[in-house]
């Protein structure tokens, strides 16, 4: 999947919209996008960034809500 980043774009709040999450994953982005790294923090608008295909963890967590 390709995203286009809008301006003010970070890498982290692109994966978050993505994602979900950051942990772990903007490591997996930045290794499919070479020289994604070199452009800062804030990313150009425009930039078309190369999303890898993330499989969730085969086990999830069981929230337990304090009121269930």
């Amino acid at each position: 999947m390709q995203v286009i980043a809008s301006q003010g774009d970070t890498l982290d709040a692109i994966c978050f919209r993505v994602y979900g999450k950051t942990a772990s994953i903007t490591e997996a982005v930045l290794a499919a996008n070479h020289r994604l790294a070199e452009m800062g923090p804030v990313l150009r608008m425009g930039t078309v960034i190369n999303l890898p295909d993330i499989s969730p963890p085969e086990s999830q967590k069981t929230i337990i809500q304090l009121w269930d």
